[in-house]
């Protein structure tokens, strides 16, 4: 719009004043004409100031006749006498000495400037030049056009551009603001629907108004809405069956697996009278049993994680008790394999707020775990802490974990090689719910390994559960091919390590 405004003001301007030069231009040379006639006639008996007010009188009186038919002019003649001085009729006009000298030069010149009024006030006038024949030497002739009505009219003109100008752009941004809050309104409640959605509201939708594109996009959402919520309403309620399922099994198992371990137990109580191979199999049934047992222990507690009635009981310890106490119970196990275990703890209390029984069984998994993969070499256990958390940290240099890994260690039944026996006979449930107690604790539990070098297991408990922690007391480091463990690995392990 600013440059739409200046181009029409330049372009009006132009054919103005085109318009004004071009009847100055025409007047000039009939005002000359009478202007050397009138002094050609008047002889030489008057003085040069008589003749020039005589004839400057009649170049007036020509204008006002016609004054109606052309732009009308006040006259100006100017000559210079013999001795130097300017004459000027009327006296006390002044014409710029530019312009003076330009028409000196025997050419028809005009200019645009202010000219000064008898009473002190000024006005916008053009001035045209010629210089003339009379039988007055150096004579020069001035026409000064007044332009104070041209300037009113481009005034006005410049004004109601700009006002048009203004209204206009007031206009677009009006428009323009309606335009996007017809689409932006509609795409903020869509976002808005969104989030809410999102965040759990599963009946959340979006208004359908008319038939446009919003509107079909809002049946589209809301089309995809009933879907995901029908979707998962079917997986809270399979998981709700699954879990309950889960539960009641354990449960009824309880009883006759009751059972069974008394029949066995009275079997086993005489077994040094049995054959060979019937004490094998009573053996053999009562290790069984014992994995029995400790499978359903793991699907109960699972289970109470599932439906979220797992409970903390926190107190104050230290938390080296529940590592020692873990050791204890995996001691036996490391012994069979030969695994080395070794133990980084601080010899001052390291108290937290925390359980007793659900920490000692995450470490005794990780244990576990460790003594299992370890191929036989050292378990390094070790404490830090720092204002806000403490860590235990789990190492070993045996097969390590394949990228990707690291994860999928935690989920319920995964196994890296299926086979692979375990000294332990674990349930493939340990690291599942340990994981689930340290995130009770909010805290974490993670994992991290080299194939064919090592892993670490970190876990990271909060001194209070309620406040939770920042920052984690040590970094999470798995052994790498270049550690003193890993010196003894054939040539091509460290090939598959890279």
């Amino acid at each position: 719009m600013l440059v739409l405004g200046f181009a029409l003001a330049s372009v009006v301007t132009q054919r103005i004043t085109a318009t004004k030069i071009d009847l100055a231009t025409s007047e000039i040379d009939r005002a000359r004409s009478v202007l050397e006639e009138q002094i050609n006639s008047s002889g030489t008996s008057g003085s040069t100031q008589t003749r020039l007010n005589s004839a400057r009188t009649a170049l007036t009186q020509r204008s006002q006749q016609n004054a109606d038919a052309i732009a009308g002019y006040e006259p100006v003649l100017v000559v210079y006498g013999a001795d130097g001085q300017q004459m000027v009729s009327p006296e006390g006009y002044s014409i710029p000495e530019r312009l003076q000298s330009v028409v000196a030069e025997q050419n028809v010149a005009y200019q645009f400037t202010s000219v000064a009024r008898s009473g002190g006030s000024s006005f916008n006038a053009l001035i045209v030049g010629t210089p003339t024949n009379a039988d007055i030497p150096g004579l020069q002739l001035y026409l000064v056009m007044d332009m104070e009505s041209e300037s009113a009219t481009l005034a006005l003109m410049q004004g109601l551009l700009a006002t048009a100008s203004l209204v206009v752009v007031v206009l677009l941004v009006g428009i323009a603001w309606l335009a996007s809050q017809q689409i932006v309104a509609p795409v903020r409640s869509a976002s808005r629907t969104a989030e809410r959605f999102a965040a759990g509201h599963l009946r959340e939708r979006m208004p359908v108004d008319g038939e446009d594109e919003m509107a079909v996009l809002a049946m589209s959402f809301n089309n995809m809405a009933d879907k995901i919520s029908r979707q998962i309403n079917q997986l809270e309620e399979y998981g709700d069956l699954q879990r309950q399922f889960t539960s009641d099994v354990s449960h009824e198992l309880r009883t006759p697996l009751t059972t069974v371990r008394m029949a066995a137990d009275m079997i086993a109580a005489d077994e040094d009278s049995f054959e060979p191979y019937t004490k094998r199999a009573s053996q053999l049934m009562t290790r069984e049993l014992d994995r029995f047992e400790e499978l359903l222990g793991d699907l109960l507690e699972i289970s109470r994680h599932d439906a979220g009635v797992a409970d903390l009981a926190a107190s104050a310890i230290d938390v080296r008790a529940p590592i020692m106490s873990a050791w204890e119970q995996t001691r036996y196990l490391a012994s069979e394999v030969g695994v080395e275990v070794s133990f980084d703890l601080p010899e001052e209390p390291v108290p937290i707020e925390g359980d007793a029984r659900r920490i000692e069984r995450i470490v005794r998994n990780l244990l576990a775990n460790a003594i299992d993969h370890s191929e036989g070499k050292p378990v390094a256990v070790a404490i830090a802490q720092n204002a806000e958390a403490v860590a235990i940290t789990v190492t070993d240099h045996g097969v390590g974990l394949k990228p990707g890994q690291e994860d999928l260690v935690f989920n319920r039944f995964w196994r890296a090689d299926k086979a692979r026996k375990r000294h332990s006979g674990g349930t493939g449930l340990g690291l599942a719910i340990a994981r689930e107690d340290a995130q009770l604790h909010r805290g974490t539990l993670d994992a991290a390994g080299t194939p064919n070098v090592g892993s670490q297991f970190r876990l990271v408990l909060p001194r209070d559960p309620l406040a939770g922690y920042t920052t984690a007391p040590v970094a999470l480091q798995p052994p790498r091919p270049g550690s003193p463990e890993a010196l003894n690995q054939p040539e091509e392990d460290y090939t598959d390590a890279t």
